[in-house]
């Protein structure tokens, strides 16, 4: 990654990104309610390596862990400065995970990734379906266990959605996407 946006470039991406692919194409069905009533917060770290990153998601994660959920239901920690590289980014997953063990939030809390060049395993080269889990920076995304359990409670079948939001994307196909995209903001 070579000229790294401001701040504000990358939450307004991260926001775009959120309002268009992720709840406008009901990527996520649970997304939509934390995102309007102000809940999701967006932190960009200025992390260079990845120890600066380790550090960055341990002090998030006990924020989130700390702070009443009516104030932050989930945390977009954004570093467009580390791990551009998926596979580095898919490898330091199981730092993320370890971090959890140690500080005594396995089972309180979780995380999922999101990835520029997100690529599923078994997909083909250049599946637009590869883009449910593609965002505009590498992102780690911290949830609480108990919304995720109180969100697929309310969904008759979410191991389904996963394959929903393949066909959706395979549906709207490339050119689709990245209409997602074009317009004068």
């Amino acid at each position: 990654m070579s000229a790294v946006p401001d701040e504000a470039e990358v939450i307004a991406a991260t926001r775009r990104w959120l309002e268009r692919a992720v709840i406008g194409l009901n990527l996520c069905p649970f997304a939509r309610a934390p995102y309007v009533k102000d809940r999701v917060r967006i932190v960009v770290s200025a992390a260079r390596d990845e120890e600066t990153l380790l550090l960055d998601l341990c002090e998030e994660l006990q924020r989130l862990a700390v702070t009443d959920e009516s104030q932050i239901e989930t945390t977009l920690l954004v570093h467009p400065q580390v791990l551009g590289d998926f596979l580095a980014f898919n490898d330091f997953l199981d730092l993320a995970d370890a971090a959890l063990v140690q500080m005594n939030l396995e089972g309180e809390l979780q995380v999922a990734s999101f990835h520029p060049d997100f690529e599923f395993a078994d997909a083909p080269v250049g599946d637009v379906a590869n883009c449910t889990n593609r965002s505009p920076f590498p992102t780690l995304h911290l949830l609480r266990e108990a919304s995720i359990e109180r969100a697929v409670e309310a969904v008759e079948d979410p191991d389904a959605i996963y394959e929903r939001n393949i066909a959706r994307l395979r549906e709207l196909g490339k050119d689709g996407w990245d209409a997602l995209w074009r317009d004068g903001d």
